[in-house]
């Protein structure tokens, strides 16, 4: 393809794209296609001769875009919203265009010197700690653009052993492997599964400690158990707290976990923000950054609240020196004169690194700062409607705290109906939404995501989620004395009027296998669930519940041994207990629930 096609087909392509976001509501959010759709559409082998362009973008349209999850549709409120923007994308085009890869400095000065501009603007807006910014005076600290909020854990987790074994080995020549099993870090349950992840990776106990009823970690929990590790001969060396958690976008209470941990001088303190810490560019949400100047790193992705496109997570550490010697490796071929410029290789696991501060810098250039507060505060704004909405529906309820985007809510009966709901809303095609566990309840997460959200599409979900809900609450009874005669009277002027009585529109049949894979729940056997009850979760994996028909099996075979017991010891021989073994499926959904 040379110049003048890239300039004929490049205008195709963005008008593509703009007729695809003027249009996205004409789409389904997201396909309810079955795995392996795409196999029986594409040849097996790539062609060996040159295809036309016009044939590549039809099959796009045709074959790709069928299998899409609109992550920018109106109706898209799964996970936390993908950060998007005409601004970014066309920073990224140029991006790619010039196809830097900045290592170092030499590599491409410009791309290392824009990203400590934009980091220092990003930390600024944000009202970090003076520590986290390269230029403010007497600073040690600074930021690096990373992959993703994974990557920020994971890089701050082996900055932080780094540091812990040197403290641990002194003078010594001892190898550092030998001081891995003395190495423990702290997580609350709520926080994410990249944490558990990354301590794999680096070899080092994790120990999970339990949250409050609002989602945040127990500080004096975490307290205790720094302590009973330190009197066991261990050495507490990581401390992950967080700010907007996945499962309910709870704010842990960094002031008081920063105290505890200034009590172990080897803890490092990482504040995980992926998604809420963006927030925090609002000055009336920086009740929750308070205690980050405990925080020896912290990171947030833009890529999830600061409508800039994937990949972008930003992470700033309180000494960048701790960062460069846990990660340095500097061979010959890649030193240069220009010494005294930042090299981001150091900041990072991958050498290669894409110029990602050039999309940032769009964003904040193209919507300035009191735009962005605008965007999140309309989305906060929208998030309070939807609570509202449910609050004043008796059968439902409310979860979480609503501080930001997200509203777990469930109906009020067990948790077998509430995976129906879900999976109803899902296989229409019409909405997208995932659950989480909370409190140990099934809930279904809603989160205002889409740039231009507005009030009426809050109203048009909340309407299509009562209609499921009330084919579903024909046969499901409440966990309340007594379900309100109406819930439409207490409907607001603003609301649609339309009646929700009578099956919403379904594509095909629910089957059971469906109705897992579209409530995004796995089930297994009890003893398998009890084994997955000390891993962290995510927004990715699916919630796992015992198995009715593996229940009731359970139940057939205890009754049994109980009654070939009693046989024994009475001298008994009257028939098996009948009851147990007439269990009906419905009765062990209960049971399970």
């Amino acid at each position: 393809m040379n110049v003048e096609e890239f300039r004929k087909y490049g205008k195709e392509v963005i008008d593509y794209i703009c007729q695809y976001s003027s249009n996205i509501e004409e789409r389904d959010v997201a396909p309810t296609l079955d795995p392996g759709y795409l196999k029986k559409l594409l040849p097996a082998d790539a062609p060996q001769s040159s295809e036309s362009f016009k044939d590549v973008l039809e099959d796009f349209e045709k074959k790709i875009m069928p299998g899409v999850v609109h992550w920018n549709h109106p109706k898209f409120f799964a996970y936390f919203p993908s950060g998007n923007s005409f601004p970014s994308v066309l920073g990224d085009m140029l991006s790619s265009a010039i196809g830097s890869i900045g290592f170092s400095w030499a590599s491409c000065p410009a791309a290392a010197e824009l990203e400590t501009i934009v980091m220092n603007w990003y930390a600024k807006a944000l009202g970090l700690p003076k520590a986290f910014i390269t230029d403010a005076p007497g600073s040690t600290g600074g930021g690096a653009l990373q992959g993703s909020a994974s990557e920020c854990v994971l890089v701050s987790l082996i900055t932080a052993r780094a540091r812990a074994i040197n403290e641990l080995k002194g003078q010594t020549t001892v190898h550092d492997s030998v001081f891995l099993p003395n190495l423990i870090a702290y997580a609350s349950r709520e926080a994410h599964s990249c944490v558990e992840k990354a301590t794999k990776m680096a070899l080092v106990k994790l120990r999970i400690i339990d949250a409050d009823v609002h989602g945040r970690m127990r500080v004096d929990l975490l307290q205790q158990a720094i302590q009973n590790d330190v009197n066991a001969g261990l050495t507490p060396f990581f401390v992950v707290a967080t700010v907007g958690t996945t499962g309910g976008c709870a704010f842990d209470d960094i002031t008081e976990i920063g105290k505890v941990c200034r009590q172990v001088s080897s803890i490092w303190l990482h504040v995980d923000g992926a998604y809420a810490g963006n927030s925090f560019i609002l000055p009336e949400m920086r009740v929750f950054s308070a205690g980050l100047e405990y925080a020896d790193s912290f990171n947030t992705n833009p890529n999830k609240l600061l409508l800039t496109n994937f990949d972008a997570s930003a992470l700033w550490v309180r000494d960048v020196m701790n960062l460069k010697s846990a990660l340095n490796v500097n061979p010959l071929y890649l030193r240069h004169e220009h010494m005294s410029g930042v090299d981001y290789r150091h900041y990072g696991i991958p050498l290669s690194r894409r110029f990602r501060a050039l999309k940032l810098w769009f964003v904040f250039r193209i919507y300035g700062v009191k735009g962005l507060q605008e965007y999140i505060r309309n989305h906060m704004a929208l998030a309070k409607k939807f609570e509202m909405l449910v609050r004043k529906d008796d059968r439902f309820e409310v979860r979480n705290d609503v501080h930001l985007g997200l509203v777990c809510f469930r109906m009020r009966t067990g948790d077998e109906p509430n995976h129906t709901l879900l999976a109803m809303i899902n296989h229409s095609g019409k909405m997208h939404m995932t659950p989480a566990k909370f409190n140990g309840r099934y809930v279904i997460r809603f989160c205002v995501t889409y740039e231009h959200a507005c009030e009426k599409d809050i109203l048009d979900a909340w309407s299509q989620i009562k209609c499921f809900a009330e084919e579903i609450l024909r046969d499901n009874q409440l966990e309340i004395s007594s379900a309100p005669a109406s819930p439409e009277a207490e409907r607001t002027s603003s609301e649609p009027t339309a009646p929700v009585a009578g099956k919403p529109p379904i594509k095909k049949k629910l089957t059971r296998t469906k109705s897992l894979r579209f409530s995004f729940t796995r089930s297994i056997s009890r003893e398998q669930y009890q084994n997955q009850s000390e891993h962290l979760g995510d927004g990715a994996t699916p919630i796992l519940v015992v198995d009715p028909k593996t229940l009731q099996q359970n139940f057939q075979k205890a009754a049994e041994e109980n009654e070939r017991l009693n046989n024994i010891k009475n001298g008994n021989t009257a028939n098996s207990n009948a009851k147990l073994k007439d269990i009906s499926d419905v009765d062990t959904d209960e049971a399970s629930n």
